[in-house]
């Protein structure tokens, strides 16, 4: 008598395993941490006997690092909610500027000063917020047009008020020695000292990963730069977020631009020029997608620091930098393939 075959029993796909391997792959940061991994140990091997080694060494490419780390950081989230800020750069100049004039023209504390270029790199970011969701128009349009804007504003009124395009004597007004602390201070490790602004990129990273993926508003920054559509439909107040985006950009501008100004003792009209490309490449690298809904803070982190070791390193190295832009651009086309992989073995793991 002929016996039935028995039927193998089902396995319940929640049991099965994920591949490791995958799962590190498909995150935003991998192919940045190893591109850094690469780049330190490139200049390691070619410069180590030349400085790039060094406390002083490292001191100077974490510096680097930091100051764009801290843009890159609120550029990424503002990118993986879909949309681009290219007047950061310009609102770094500008802020820099109201503080350096009015507390070295009109003799105000430095602090009151700082809080009023706050004031106003927050109501930029919040107009180019209200621009975006009420016009529809892309950002990149839209923000471009406020770099011009806020550039062209802070040469002519500079120069209106001072007769010059450029601004010193920060150390001798009121409140410096205490905002020098905060912004300009050096750290003793070991037997080198490192900026404080390297402190500001920690906790700036921390705090925006923390963000994205422990908080609904995180979960939020990705629903709107994967489906605004189907954002909404779940009751994501989708323009609240993009609003709220645009202002921590501009947050981290003036940041930056307070790092700046105590630290040179004075600024220019043009300080902050092209800042925006050099965040959104160390965005890029660090594995953040130009269409949205996908990236991390911790890639745009790294991004920054292959940024700052390959201009620093070059140095060392004792390269012609007349090269380093083509080693960015070069960086920049490497990383948007990178991408393009892993965004497809990403997709391939979602199925």
């Amino acid at each position: 008598m002929a016996t039935r075959a028995t039927a193998a029993p089902a396995v319940d796909e929640r049991l099965l395993r994920a591949n490791p391997v995958r799962k590190l792959l498909v995150r935003p940061e991998m192919g940045a941490l190893v591109g850094a991994i690469a780049v330190w140990l490139y200049f390691a091997i070619v410069a180590g006997n030349r400085g790039f080694l060094t406390a002083f060494g490292t001191s100077t490419y974490l510096e680097v690092s930091a100051q764009l780390g801290i843009l890159a950081t609120t550029v990424a989230l503002l990118m993986i909610g879909g949309e681009f800020d290219l007047s950061i750069g310009s609102t770094l100049g500008a802020t820099g500027m109201i503080a350096a004039i009015l507390s070295t023209t009109y003799n105000w504390n430095l602090w009151a000063a700082m809080i009023v270029a706050l004031v106003f790199a927050l109501v930029v970011g919040a107009l180019n917020g209200l621009v975006v969701v009420m016009t529809n128009l892309p950002s990149f349009i839209t923000t471009l047009a406020t770099l011009f804007i806020i550039r062209g504003a802070t040469i002519g009124f500079t120069r209106r008020i001072t007769g010059l395009t450029q601004v010193g004597g920060i150390a001798d007004v009121p409140g410096f020695s205490v905002a020098n602390k905060l912004f300009g201070s050096r750290i003793p490790v070991g037997s080198g000292t490192y900026p404080v602004s390297i402190l500001w990129w920690i906790g700036i990273t921390v705090l925006a990963t923390w963000l994205l993926l422990r908080t609904p508003f995180g979960n939020w920054i990705f629903g709107v730069g994967g489906s605004i559509q189907a954002a909404r439909n779940v009751g994501v107040p989708t323009n609240t977020v993009k609003i709220a985006l645009y202002m921590m950009t501009a947050f981290s501008a003036w940041l930056v631009a307070m790092i700046q100004l105590v630290l040179t003792t004075g600024t220019d009209v043009l300080r902050g020029s092209n800042q925006e490309l050099y965040a959104i490449i160390a965005v890029v690298i660090g594995g953040t997608l130009l269409t949205g809904g996908y990236g991390s803070a911790i890639g745009a982190a790294l991004g920054s620091l292959i940024y700052g070791m390959v201009r620093q390193g070059i140095f060392f190295a004792g390269y012609d930098s007349d090269w380093f832009q083509v080693v960015v651009g070069a960086m920049l086309l490497i990383a948007v393939l990178i991408n393009e992989f892993v965004r497809q073995r990403a997709a391939g793991a979602r199925r």
